[in-house]
């Protein structure tokens, strides 16, 4: 087995890990200053860049198997669907948890930005 290639899924893996750290402790950061409903919210929106990184990560080794298999077009297909995917699965998950749910919006969104400033800290880092 190619160690290389699982150097990406490793990462991944642990990137995704780092995130769900993050989450929890945004959401620790709220039950301090401000309650418990706060904190649910919190983390929800923490979910949603986890669960959207998570997607990426499984666009990303489809992709790569379909560029193994000489089938670009394909690749290049899958990619972009992903992020189409992704895009709408943040905004129902957000409509969902603000409008169904009635979740804090400042705290919803804060987790979510915590979340995925780890992603592109993450981002910019892998590319240096």
């Amino acid at each position: 087995m190619n160690v290389n290639a699982q150097e990406p899924s490793l990462e991944s893996r642990r990137l995704i890990g780092l995130q769900l750290m993050i989450a929890v402790l945004a959401a620790a950061g709220f039950y301090f200053g401000r309650g418990a409903w706060e904190v649910v919210s919190a983390f929800y929106g923490g979910l949603i860049s986890v669960l959207s990184a998570s997607l990426l990560r499984y666009g990303i080794v489809k992709a790569g198997s379909a560029v193994s298999h000489d089938d670009k077009k394909k690749s290049e297909a899958l990619l972009y669907a992903g992020a189409a995917i992704r895009f709408l699965l943040v905004l129902v998950c957000f409509a969902i948890g603000l409008a169904v749910l009635k979740l804090a919006p400042m705290a919803t969104v804060s987790g979510f930005i915590a979340v995925q400033l780890v992603f592109l800290y993450a981002a910019n880092t892998a590319r240096r």
